[in-house]
């Protein structure tokens, strides 16, 4: 899984626009070349980057027979990053955008609903109630809360007080905090989207913006992959004791020796604006990409095409032989 596969893609790139959010949503569509419906992966990045930095994974996807849709989410891209630092460090995210996210990819899911109707480009090439997600860093979060897990603002109102975090050395819940801002706590009512079947978090933040009660609500099949080198979502708070409260059985969870947080993005468009990180800082690019490759592809084959017999790739055995 971890060479490409044999479909050949065709990148759309559509410029989408919320009113009702005032969110320009522009969007990056890869579509293989298939006779049937294409079951749909979306990609969330994290702060800071955009839908460049996982093009490598977009066409590794397609390349088996995935439409891989990859927005831009302009609440917590390159320039929204730029804007803040350094001197207000803490406030690169606001509590909109854990909100906003979310609801981004429903938008956009909604809007290629309608295209797989009337747009002669989609028409008949998009199966839009199999969706998986995956998503990194706070599309890690996105993808979580997409998969029903539930903002916790008991757990957030404990951790997030001066002391709590005055003593902490978990620089994410700096983030997670944020979400205590928002104004209306019912916003857990509307995050969850039912198309979506399968997720994959890959160094999501968890702890407390979801704590346990949160992500126990997830009943889909979930992959979290870990970086034992975070330090931004270090593994054990934010993903390995997180992947004990899931209460599906259809769980994975991967983790990557060696890997930092910034070990499966990949390289940007360098017009985007991306901060460059020192090469120690990001670690072994390859190693981490050959990784995601490699086991996205049977886990969405498996829960979002339903082929079962991929199952046999989600296993330790076959990290161990191929890599």
């Amino acid at each position: 899984m971890q060479k490409p596969g044999s479909l050949k893609s065709q990148k759309y790139t559509l410029n989408y626009f919320d009113s009702a959010r005032n969110r320009t949503l522009l969007t990056n569509i890869y579509l293989p070349n298939l006779l049937t419906p294409a079951p749909v992966i979306v990609i969330s990045h994290g702060l800071g980057t955009d839908s460049s930095n996982f093009q490598y994974l977009a066409t590794h996807l397609a390349s088996y027979g995935f439409a891989v849709v990859v927005p831009n989410h302009p609440g917590s891209d390159p320039k929204q990053l730029r804007s803040q630092l350094p001197e207000q460090a803490t406030q690169l995210v606001t509590a909109d955008e854990f909100q906003n996210r979310p609801l981004d990819i429903k938008y956009i899911l909604n809007q290629l609903e309608k295209s797989d109707k009337s747009d002669a480009r989609f028409k008949g090439k998009l199966n839009l109630q199999q969706v998986g997600v995956i998503g990194h860093s706070l599309g890690g979060y996105t993808a979580l809360a997409l998969a029903g897990a539930k903002i916790n603002f008991t757990q957030l109102k404990q951790d997030c007080t001066t002391e709590a975090l005055r003593q902490t050395w978990n620089m994410s819940l700096l983030f997670q905090c944020r979400a205590l801002e928002l104004p209306n706590q019912s916003v857990n009512d509307n995050l969850q989207d039912n198309r979506v079947k399968a997720a994959i978090a890959i160094n999501p933040i968890t702890s407390s913006i979801f704590g346990k009660t949160g992500l126990s609500q997830i009943k889909t099949p979930v992959m979290i992959v870990a970086s034992s080198n975070d330090t931004v979502a270090p593994a054990l708070f934010e993903q390995i004791l997180p992947f004990s409260w899931l209460t599906n059985s259809q769980k994975y969870l991967v983790t990557l020796i060696g890997g930092t947080h910034f070990s499966t993005i990949g390289d940007g468009n360098p017009a985007s604006g991306q901060i460059a990180l020192p090469t120690d800082v990001v670690g072994d690019v390859l190693q981490a990409r050959r990784y995601i490759n490699a086991f996205s592809v049977p886990f969405f084959q498996t829960y979002i095409a339903k082929k079962p017999h991929y199952i046999s790739y989600l296993h330790p055995a076959y990290a161990q032989k191929n890599f």
